[in-house]
């Protein structure tokens, strides 16, 4: 994702994550067929076969190369398909390919095949320029996308047609004909054929794109689709949307759901109420809320790769900010208790967590151990420790006070989570002042764009199962970096970790070393791991989640037993 992908905080997702074994995909499974598992073979649906579902936020965009957040790349995971998608279990399945791709024996070059019976929801063949069209955009400076650096350094040419020293012409993907797709990479890339299920690297239609113009993906009716449905009734801005079959899907009829409808519900009271009068199938609890239901039998407790953490803005309307100081982006990141956060205002089984990399995502290629437990705690909470750095910064930046503000979403969650960490930051930093603003998700990511605010809590959940796609948010170039953190051994160990593909323990100590750097700097201030606690319902089947990627896939589902 994805990747990630941006997250909503703290408010209710629609779906949730299940621990996958890690150390991702690679090549699909032997024994599964291209459509993913025999889940669907096996299923007995009954009764209509519609869902009705909740999103915490609205959809940003359904552009492909622009999307950025989780409630974006979960429609679109949806309604889209590339190359490959995740299966039920995790695995990759063939989606747009129709078999596994010819790889040159430098492991440089890949040349697909395409379906000769993948169409559009217009009609249209899904051809090899499709992929060559919407990957041009993704490398295009022009297009602005901030998911153009899963590109740059991995498709040929990508970093320099996004440097403005090639053109989009010169990308290493070219349409050899209709049906064959050959892609060049700058380097081996462990991790490729993972890449491929991801919203940026999904087809677009030229000629359909074109005729849009400025009008494309501004609502359902301005788009077109390739996966298992189709998206309806979605305006653009509003709090609803639906998912219908989409029945020129090639693989319609593994595709046993009807519909889907989704809503956006931002206080979990509110959720609670829909789901215990049937008005919804699934929801994720916090709280106190969780509390309540610990002897429901539909509840149950789902681990995400989901990281949350504080982001310092260290420049803001062209000016160094005080965050631009070390120790004063330490003192903050040591001054608050994550455990009493985690039990008492998250009270879902989350995690806290003392380095950016979530626990249960990768493992080192010699020691076979979890890359967070070989790391270990790196940010820790310390008040007194915080209050000395908090003293040595305000004495550097000849101030005996501060006032930041504290940028959160709208929903009710997100609103607790502010006023805990305001209450534990003025209490263990004495002088400062926290201002608490809470504004819809869109808004954060368009102020977190704009580099407007001082501190956020924000959130990455992985793409692909590496440690690399947490780590390398923060080079001082990376479009999602986007706080001002800039350090030169930081980026030369992320950069030899991007390269270096050939020696895999070299890279995984480079990693680790680039997670320790950017700890000992405070570049960011970890917080929490999410884990889900989850109301569904015992009628619905074979909803697949994922730890990476999008969070869930409806492809599998059904509905069996609903009275």
């Amino acid at each position: 994702m994805k990747k990630n992908k941006l997250l909503s905080l703290l408010g209710i997702a629609t779906m949730a994550s299940v621990a996958l074994t890690a150390c991702g995909g690679g090549s699909t499974s032997e024994g599964t067929s291209s459509s993913g598992s025999s889940k669907g073979d096996a299923a007995k649906p009954d009764g209509e076969q519609v869902l009705n579902l909740i999103e915490s936020a609205e959809i940003p965009s359904m552009d492909t190369v622009l999307a950025t957040d989780a409630a974006s790349f979960n429609v679109i995971n949806n309604v889209n398909e590339g190359l490959y998608r995740q299966g039920p279990d995790g695995e990759l399945v063939l989606g747009m390919a129709a078999e596994e791709p010819e790889v040159s024996e430098d492991g440089l070059t890949y040349t697909f095949k395409i379906r000769e019976d993948a169409k559009w929801s217009n009609g249209d063949p899904v051809t090899a320029n499709d992929f060559v069209f919407a990957w041009k955009r993704l490398a295009d400076p022009k297009t602005a996308s901030e998911y153009s650096y899963m590109i740059e350094d991995v498709v040929k040419n990508a970093a320099g047609i996004l440097a403005g020293e090639k053109e989009p012409d010169e990308l290493g993907a070219k349409a050899v004909d209709d049906k064959t797709l050959e892609v060049q990479l700058e380097t081996q890339v462990p991790y490729f054929k993972d890449l491929l299920t991801l919203a940026m690297f999904l087809p677009q239609n030229e000629n359909y794109f074109n005729e849009k113009g400025d009008k494309y993906a501004s609502n359902s009716d301005s788009l077109l689709y390739n996966g298992p449905f189709v998206m309806t009734d979605w305006d653009g801005t509003g709090l609803s949307w639906s998912m219908e079959k989409n029945e020129d899907y090639w693989d319609a009829d593994t595709v046993k759901l009807d519909k889907i409808n989704v809503d956006v519900v931002k206080e979990t009271s509110t959720a609670l109420n829909l789901y215990e009068t049937g008005e919804i199938d699934r929801m994720t609890l916090s709280g106190e809320y969780v509390q309540t239901q610990q002897d429901n039998p539909d509840l149950t407790n789902q681990e995400t790769s989901s990281v949350f953490y504080f982001k310092f803005n260290q420049e803001r309307n062209g000016e160094k900010t005080a965050l631009a100081n070390e120790n004063i982006r330490k003192a903050l990141a040591m001054a608050f208790d994550k455990k009493a956060f985690a039990d008492t205002i998250l009270q879902n089984g989350s995690l806290p967590i003392d380095g950016l990399v979530p626990e249960g995502l990768a493992k080192g290629p010699e020691s076979s151990k979890d890359f967070r437990e070989e790391n270990g705690a790196l940010l820790a909470y310390d008040a007194d420790q915080a209050k000395k750095y908090w003293e040595k910064g305000l004495e550097e930046l000849g101030e005996d006070s501060l006032t930041l503000e504290l940028l959160g979403d709208d929903t009710e969650n997100a609103k607790r989570t502010g006023e805990f960490m305001q209450a534990q930051l003025q209490e263990n930093l004495p002088g400062l002042k926290i201002s608490l603003k809470n504004v819809p998700f869109k808004v954060r990511l368009d102020a977190n764009s704009k580099q407007d605010y001082d501190i956020q809590l924000a959130g990455w959940g992985a793409d692909y199962a590496d440690p690399i796609n947490f780590l390398e948010l923060f080079e001082t170039n990376n479009g999602n970096n986007q706080s001002g953190y800039s350090n030169e051994e930081y980026d030369k160990l992320i950069e030899s970790a991007q390269s270096n593909v050939s020696d895999l323990e070299a890279r995984w100590k480079d990693m680790q070393e680039a997670e320790k750097v950017l700890m000992d700097t405070a570049g960011v201030a970890p917080v929490y791991q999410r884990v889900y606690a989850v109301l569904e319902k015992p009628y619905v089947k074979d909803l697949a989640t994922h730890l990476v990627g999008a969070d869930y896939s409806y492809k599998w589902a059904y509905v069996e037993g609903k009275e």
